[in-house]
């Protein structure tokens, strides 16, 4: 609701146009494919593992799987990832693995 909310203030602010697939199908995707692999992970490792640590490693995980979903995905630009800290430096690893 927030973020709906934002969204329109901003559209009738500044009028910016703000396409769906980009802010917001791509955004739920990559949220689900985390979902997804961080529950498959806990459920696998709970039985070997004690409940706790288990629980760490799949928020590890649902973490990095999130920042891969990302950068797969495509949601942010060039120079959106160059604002980051230490963003020309993710952006030369990007383009030497040839995902950007």
């Amino acid at each position: 609701m927030a973020f709906a909310i934002s969204i329109i203030a901003l559209k009738r602010t500044i009028k910016i146009k703000l396409g769906v697939r980009r802010f917001l199908v791509k955004p739920i995707l990559a949220t689900i494919i985390m979902g997804v692999c961080s529950y498959f992970i806990y459920s696998s490792i709970l039985g070997i593992i004690a409940e706790k640590l288990a629980t760490i490693i799949a928020i590890v995980s649902a973490i990095v799987i999130y920042a891969l979903a990302i950068v797969a995905l495509k949601i942010f630009t060039k120079q959106e990832i160059k604002m980051l800290p230490a963003g020309n430096k993710i952006c030369m690893v990007l383009e030497k693995l040839k995902i950007y």
